[in-house]
C-alpha cells in the first residue's frame, strides 16, 4: 500500500487504483482481507469518507466484498479481471494513440514495429 497522491484526479479514484496494483502485483491476494477505510484514510491522511468512495468503486466493480463484521476482503478472480480491465485501457490509451500519431507520420507498421522492438532492448 502506497503510492503518490496525483492533484489533479480524485483522490477516492488514486485509492482504488492503488488497491487495484496491489491485487494485480500479489500484494493483496484474492480472498484476503484488505486494510479498512480508517487504515486507508489514517495511512493517506484524508476523510475516511473518502477512502469508503475508493473502496465501494471496487464493491460496485465485484473487485472486493464485504464479510459483515469482518471487513473487506478482495473478491475470487479478481486479478484476471482488472488485468482484463488494464490491458483494454492500455489499448485505448497507448496503442490506439501511438498508431494514430504513426500514421500521421508517415510511419509504417513495420517501422513501429521496429521502433517498438528497440524500445525493448533499451
Amino acid at each position: 500500500m502506497g503510492f503518490m497522491m496525483d492533484d489533479s484526479r480524485p483522490i477516492f479514484v488514486q485509492i482504488a487504483e492503488g488497491i487495484e496494483d496491489d491485487i494485480i502485483e500479489s500484494r493483496m491476494p484474492e480472498e484476503s482481507q484488505v486494510p479498512s477505510t480508517n487504515q486507508f484514510a489514517a495511512f493517506y491522511q484524508i476523510n475516511p469518507a473518502t477512502a469508503a468512495k475508493g473502496v465501494n468503486l471496487l464493491v460496485d466493480q465485484g473487485i472486493l466484498y464485504k464479510k459483515r463484521g469482518i471487513g473487506m476482503f478482495v473478491a475470487g478472480g479478481a486479478r484476471a479481471k482488472l488485468m482484463e480491465k488494464r490491458k483494454e485501457l492500455f489499448y485505448e490509451q497507448y496503442v490506439v494513440t501511438m498508431i494514430r500519431e504513426a500514421e500521421k507520420l508517415g510511419i509504417t507498421v513495420e517501422q513501429l514495429t521496429e521502433m517498438v522492438r528497440r524500445g525493448e532492448k533499451g
